[in-house]
């Protein structure tokens, strides 16, 4: 029996991911912050263990696995930039040392598709495409960073993959649908570039699916990094508008040149980062580029190394994340 660490199970894509190995045949230990969800993973027949990336029972722990499925990462659009830096990269180089040194045979990384986040349309996006130069904030610089340490510590012994699942949503998501509907609680919500842009979802089984296929392929997928998304594009402005009405919302969609709301969005961001505590800008420069520009990919690497596409549409996406805990406006 194979057995699999999961870090960051507590989390949408880590609630998903552990039954779906324990289904497989996996014996797995399933790790995270949120003691709350150790019930849910351990019903579903996985150990649960609570640690974080930064404490040393998480290292001492690879040594009784074989792979190393690694979720955990500081993942926000704000932050202090050595928080993202200790978390993504540090904590992740620590890790692949330990499962390196302790006898795991594969590392499987969550990385990111933000990576390619640039205010400008960019279709059919594929593993080679030049990633954005700067990056759009912390969190995509620190997570490619990261992603460079796992491919190259690729080795026949040890063998590496990363995949970049593109806006996962899902069950218990508490990251995608939460920011929207706190975004459109008052009625009205400002949409940059009338909400025209082609988005690609990512259904939470589809993510899951991927990297459980990542591990069953490893002979042709490693040392690559993959994108993953639902491979279905669908204009932003029509997924809100399900969005709202699967919960019942009123909400009018208000459109702004993207221009204008980048430029609104940098001037928060040098207010806010001056502020005591640097609190969070109501809008990002990140935010409004995943709002005002078309990202869409090109599966062809997942589906010839992984074997792996894309089941479920982004309308079947976001019906089953609606009406979940994750789903609820905070």
């Amino acid at each position: 029996m194979r057995r699999a660490l999961v870090t960051g199970a507590t989390g949408g894509l880590g609630r998903t991911l552990v039954p779906m190995l324990v289904r497989a045949g996996y014996d797995v230990t399933a790790t995270g912050r949120n003691a709350a969800v150790e019930r849910e993973l351990t019903t579903s027949g996985a150990r649960f263990i609570a640690a974080d990336l930064v404490g040393g029972l998480l290292h001492s722990l690879v040594r009784q696995h074989d792979v190393v499925f690694h979720l955990a990462a500081l993942s926000s659009p704000w932050g202090r930039a050595a928080d993202f830096a200790a978390i993504n990269v540090q904590a992740t180089q620590a890790l692949i040392d330990a499962a390196r040194e302790r006898g795991c045979d594969a590392f499987i990384y969550a990385s990111t598709p933000s990576i390619y986040a640039s205010p400008q349309d960019r279709l059919g996006l594929v593993e080679t495409s030049a990633v954005a130069k700067p990056f759009a904030n912390d969190y995509a610089a620190t997570k490619y960073a990261a992603e460079q340490l796992v491919l190259s510590a690729n080795s026949p012994a040890f063998r590496t993959v990363a995949l970049r699942p593109r806006a996962i949503v899902g069950p218990h998501d508490t990251v995608l649908l939460p920011r929207l509907l706190r975004a459109a609680r008052r009625g009205r919500m400002p949409l940059p570039n009338g909400g025209r842009a082609l988005i690609e979802l990512t259904d939470v089984r589809d993510a899951a699916a991927a990297f459980l296929a990542a591990d069953q392929h490893l002979a042709r997928a490693a040392g690559r990094a993959v994108n993953i998304s639902g491979g279905q594009p669908r204009r932003l402005d029509e997924l809100l508008r399900r969005i709202f009405a699967r919960r019942g919302m009123s909400v009018r969609l208000v459109p702004v040149p993207a221009r204008l709301a980048l430029s609104a969005a940098r001037m928060m961001e040098l207010i806010c980062a001056a502020l005591p505590g640097r609190p969070e800008p109501p809008a990002t420069r990140y935010t409004v580029m995943s709002l005002a520009y078309s990202q869409t990919f090109d599966l062809s690497a997942a589906h010839e190394l992984l074997g792996w596409a894309p089941r479920f549409s982004p309308e079947e996406a976001i019906d089953a994340a609606i009406g979940t805990a994750g789903g609820k406006p905070q």
